[in-house]
This record gives structure tokens, C-alpha cells and sequence, in this order.
């Protein structure tokens, strides 16, 4: 598919918020059930092994979503993937609402779940709109988005769940993606940026296959054994047809996943620290609403009711939505690296302060806020790492995949928390009570797992100082297109003016081969600054359109050093001679 040359509309100021709460809308799905998950079994009329299938399907539909619908997105339009994401959401939600059977249950479940590829192609849609000294914070709040969601869902399901029938969770669920999509089409515009190639149908088939067979052992191991002879047979199938996948996707041209960009250093290991904040964001959901809502005659129980255990760890999501803009002013002076790293140093502390703060209500809060906080700044983190490292074209896809590593750290976080909880847990009879020993542990694995996370960041490369021409860094996102030329090695760099010599701001540029094939693209800034990266030396033709202005073409020659030649081209007015 070639790229786009329609110039891009200008975003308006409501084009931020409104993503955003499509991000939260869809969040919300991952805890819309967690007030009643205990009650499942009798509302579904279904034994408790098969009522956990109802939250399984959502994090399995989720985790397979998020590459596809990147990719779709990247290919045929990142709004029209929105929307279309936010419709299937509505409909499952539908769904749900109208049916008390088990099955019919897991379907609509799975068809909400579909909806979490709307984060990374929102993020996607800011990266192409946004001038640059918005996209940080902007970007860390879509990121954020995710928390958030599930934060505020916990305290409003549990209010709906406790006064009026469960079914209503499901309708709110379905009236807020329709409200979402009426926003969504009156206020932001379509990115023209697309990438090219076609979408392959056999990766996406064989990555859904790989990853269920992968996520079901996880998420349902604690309940077959680890050990059983189903939970390692599903663990082995998993592992050949994910290689099998990465041996076919290595092979064709436009991959659903470039493995290669996905192996380079900056965008491994921002993945791999990716799943370790997973890990250490969903411990505290699973560890807190269980603690508040235990007897006090446990001895350690906090004797509270649904609503309140809820409204106690909303701040977890609140705190992650108001660090948005702090990351955006760290960021863009000390770079996301450093921002990372601070975000899991300040959840390490959150957690090592629970261990010893579980004896009140208003403790727990303490807990959440500091822990939100610090996964704010670091989920903040992770989609300016992977834009920063890799083509425009390619965000989408390249912040699905990171989505799903996130996916697969909360699963993890579930599947191993769960195991530790149960195997501390006290009986009573026929009932497993949850024991502050198994609380801890659950804490200090969140611990290590950030601590591991830290160690991942330490290697991620370091901003360093580009020779040649630089541009004004309004924001980290400059920062991180500068160090986008240093990881590829090479780029052109330039400025783009009217016939008056004053910048065009949001013009397009398009880098092309000696073929005739798109090689890059981007945007000017509002200064009419552009970097496009090169992916080798030799010979190319810089293109440039914007509204009201004649295209203009010039060639231009890299000799694949690294460090950038500068290219400046001039637009001409439309009706005007060249």
C-alpha cells in the first residue's frame, strides 16, 4: 500500500482528552468484573474453574488484539482501527448484557477484550497529529490510560454491582464505548501517515495461535498444576509454533512484526522492562481490594465494605492520570530512560513501605499513591523508547506489540500472585483465607520484578551529543528523534519554507529510494524543522506537500555515516511557478 500525500488536518485541542478516554473506556473492560468475580459461579450457574474463563477470554482477546489492530491501523488508518475497535467493545458489551449463559458470556467477554488495541493505535494517532511540545505528555496520559481505567472502574463497578443488578455493568460498559465513538468521529481527524505492504493474515493467525497456547498455561495454571501434563504440553506447543512464527515472519516483506526492529537493543529491552512493570502494576489490584475487604477478625483484616476497598485503591489510577505532565517535564530534560528508571524506583518504595504499612485503611492509600505514581511515570515511559526508535509508519504496530508485553506481565502477575496466595492461604472449612505472609511475598515479587525492570533500563542507550545541525528540543520527543538518528545511523535533517522564507509547520515529507519506494516519512514541526532517518547510503529524492502549497521534490545524497546532511527544500504557493 503506498503512503498517503494528503496533507494532514490540524488536531484540535480536544483530539488529547478524547483519546484518552477511549483509552480508559477500554481499560475499564480488564476490571469491569472484579467486584462480583467471586459470585461468578452462582450468577453464571457454572462450576468456579469454568466462571474464571469470563476474565481468561478478556486478557487472552486483549493480548491478541494489540499487534493486530496495530498493524491494521499502520496499514488502512489508525482512527478507522480505533473506531472499529470501540465498536467491537460495545457490541460484546451488548453482548453480555442480554445473556446469563456461560459461554455466550465468554464470547462477549473476548469481543471486549478485542478493544485494548485502541491504546497503541491512539498513541499512534498523537505521534502523527500532535505538535511536538505536546506529544510527551500527551502520550504519557494514553499510555497511563491503562491504569487509570482500571483504577476508577474498580470503585464504580463495585457501587453499580452493590445497588442495582450486575447485568447494568455491561450496558455502562457498552454506553460509554458509544459515547466514545460519537467523540472519536467529531473530533479527531485521520492520520494520512500509512505504512506500506500488505497485512499478513498467517502471522497474525500464527501469533494468535502462539499466544493463546502461551497465556492459557499462565493465567490457568494454578488451577490444572504446573507440573500437569496439560499446563507443559501447552508451554511446549507454544514455544514451537512461536518460533515457527518468528522463522516465517523473518522471511516475507511486510511482516505483521519486524522482528528485526523488534531485536534492535532500544526496543528489546524497553519490552522486557515492559512486562516487569506489568508484573508489579497488577500485584497491587490483586493484593489491596483483598486486604481492605477481609474480616477484622482475622487479626489483619480491614474489615471494609466493597465500595470503600474500592475507592481506596482508585487513587493507584488517579495518581498515574496526574503524573502525565510531571513525566512530560522530566522527560524532556533528563530523556525516558531516566524517567523508566525513576518510575520503578519510586514503585520498589511503594512496595517496600507496604510491607509494613497494612495495618489501616488510609495506609493502603498511601501505598497506592506512591506506587501509582511511579508506574505512571514508567508506563509514561515506554511509547516515547519506542517511537523514538522506530520509523513513523511503524508506531502503531511497534506500541501493540509493547501493549502486549505489558499484557503478558499482568498475566504473569496473576498467575504467580494467585499461586502464592492460594499456597499461603488459611482454610476454614471449605473457604481459603488469604494470609498476610502470602501478601508480602506477593509485595516482594513485585519488588524483585522492578528491580529486574531497573536492571533491563541501565542498558538501554544513553542520549548522546549529534554532530551536525540539531533542532530546538520543545520536548522530549525532539530528544527522541535525535536519538532515532543515532540508532539507524544516518539522516537527513533540514527545514522546509514558503516562498516568503518563513517555516511550514505539520508539512510532509517523504523520503524516496532510488526505486521509486518510500524509504521514510515525517512531519515538520512548527518551526518547519524535519529529521527523516536513512536506511543506508546512496542517492534519494526528498519530497515535501502541505495545504496550499505546491509539492516540491529534491534529490539528495547520504553516504551512510553516521550523523545527518542537511536538505533544506522550499514550497511554492499554489498557482505559483516553480
Amino acid at each position: 500500500m503506498s503512503q498517503s500525500t494528503t496533507a494532514p488536518r490540524r488536531a484540535s485541542g480536544a483530539v488529547v482528552p478524547v483519546l484518552a478516554f477511549a483509552g480508559i473506556v477500554v481499560a475499564v473492560m480488564q476490571t469491569l468484573l472484579v467486584p462480583v468475580i467471586k459470585d461468578l459461579p452462582e450468577l453464571l450457574s457454572t462450576a468456579p474453574s469454568n466462571a474464571t474463563w469470563v476474565m481468561t477470554s478478556t486478557l487472552l482477546a486483549g493480548a491478541v488484539a494489540t499487534p493486530i489492530m496495530g498493524r491494521l491501523g499502520d496499514l488502512a488508518g489508525k482512527r478507522r482501527m480505533l473506531l472499529t475497535s470501540l465498536a467491537i467493545m460495545a457490541v460484546g458489551s451488548l453482548i453480555c448484557g442480554f445473556t446469563d449463559q456461560l459461554i455466550v458470556m465468554i464470547v462477549g467477554r473476548a469481543l471486549q477484550g478485542f478493544a485494548m488495541g485502541a491504546i497503541p493505535l491512539g498513541i499512534g494517532l498523537m505521534r502523527d497529529m500532535l505538535p511536538r511540545e505536546k506529544l510527551g505528555s500527551a502520550m504519557a496520559l494514553m499510555s497511563s490510560s491503562i491504569g487509570v481505567g482500571g483504577g476508577l472502574a474498580l470503585p464504580l463497578a463495585a457501587l453499580v454491582a452493590q445497588h442495582a443488578d450486575w447485568h447494568a455493568l455491561f450496558f455502562g460498559a457498552a454506553g460509554l464505548g458509544v459515547l466514545s465513538i460519537v467523540l472519536t468521529l467529531a473530533l479527531v481527524p485521520e492520520s494520512p501517515l500509512r505504512a506500506q505492504g500488505s497485512f499478513d493474515v498467517a502471522g497474525a493467525l500464527g501469533l494468535s495461535l502462539g499466544l493463546v497456547l502461551f497465556l492459557l498455561p499462565i493465567t490457568k495454571g494454578s488451577d490444572w498444576g504446573w507440573s500437569s501434563g496439560t499446563t507443559l504440553g501447552l508451554f511446549a506447543a507454544a514455544l514451537v509454533v512461536l518460533v515457527l512464527w518468528g522463522l516465517m515472519e523473518l522471511r516475507l516483506k511486510a511482516p505483521l512484526v519486524d522482528l528485526r526492529t523488534t531485536a534492535r537493543r532500544e526496543v528489546l529491552l524497553t519490552n522486557l522492562a515492559s512486562i516487569m512493570v506489568g508484573v508489579a502494576f497488577y500485584a497491587i489490584s490483586l493484593v489491596l481490594p483483598q486486604l481492605l475487604q477481609l474480616p477484622s477478625a482475622t487479626g489483619y483484616g480491614l474489615g471494609q465494605s466493597m465500595v470503600v476497598a474500592g475507592l481506596c485503591v482508585a487513587p493507584l489510577g488517579l495518581t498515574m492520570m496526574f503524573t502525565a505532565p510531571v513525566y512530560a517535564r522530566l522527560s524532556a530534560k533528563f530523556g525516558p530512560k531516566v524517567t523508566l528508571i525513576l518510575g520503578m524506583l519510586i514503585i520498589a518504595i511503594g512496595y517496600g513501605a507496604g510491607l509494613g504499612l497494612m495495618s489501616a485503611a488510609w495506609q493502603t492509600i498511601v501505598i497506592a499513591v506512591i506506587v501509582g505514581a511511579g508506574i505512571g511515570l514508567a508506563y509514561s515511559s515506554l511509547p516515547a523508547l519506542i517511537i523514538g526508535a522506530v520509523d513513523a509508519s511503524e508506531t502503531g504496530a511497534a506500541n501493540g506489540l509493547n501493549t502486549l508485553m505489558r499484557s503478558i506481565g499482568t498475566s504473569v502477575s496473576s498467575a504467580v500472585i494467585g499461586m502464592v496466595l492460594a499456597n499461603t492461604a488459611h482454610h476454614v472449612g471449605a473457604v481459603a483465607v488469604p494470609t498476610m505472609h502470602g501478601f508480602r511475598v506477593s509485595f516482594l515479587i513485585a519488588t524483585a520484578a522492578v528491580a529486574v525492570g531497573v536492571v533491563l533500563a541501565l542498558f538501554l542507550p544513553k542520549r548522546r551529543t549529534v554532530t551536525g545541525p540539531q533542532l530546538r528540543a520543545s520536548s522530549e520527543e525532539e530528544a527522541h528523534l535525535a536519538r532515532a538518528e543515532e540508532v539507524l545511523a544516518a539522516a537527513f535533517r533540514g527545514q522546509v519554507l514558503d516562498p516568503a522564507g518563513a517555516p511550514v509547520a505539520r508539512a510532509k515529507v517523504t523520503l524516496i529510494d532510488r526505486r521509486g519506494r518510500q524509504a521514510g516519512a515525517t512531519l515538520t514541526d512548527t518551526e518547519g524543522h524535519f529529521a527523516v532517518t536513512v536506511p543506508s547510503g546512496g542517492s534519494y529524492v526528498l519530497a515535501a506537500t502541505a495545504t496550499g502549497h505546491a509539492p516540491v521534490a529534491s534529490a539528495a545524497t547520504h553516504h551512510g555515516a553516521a550523523g545527518s546532511v542537511r536538505v533544506d527544500l522550499s514550497l511554492e504557493a499554489v498557482g505559483v511557478a516553480s
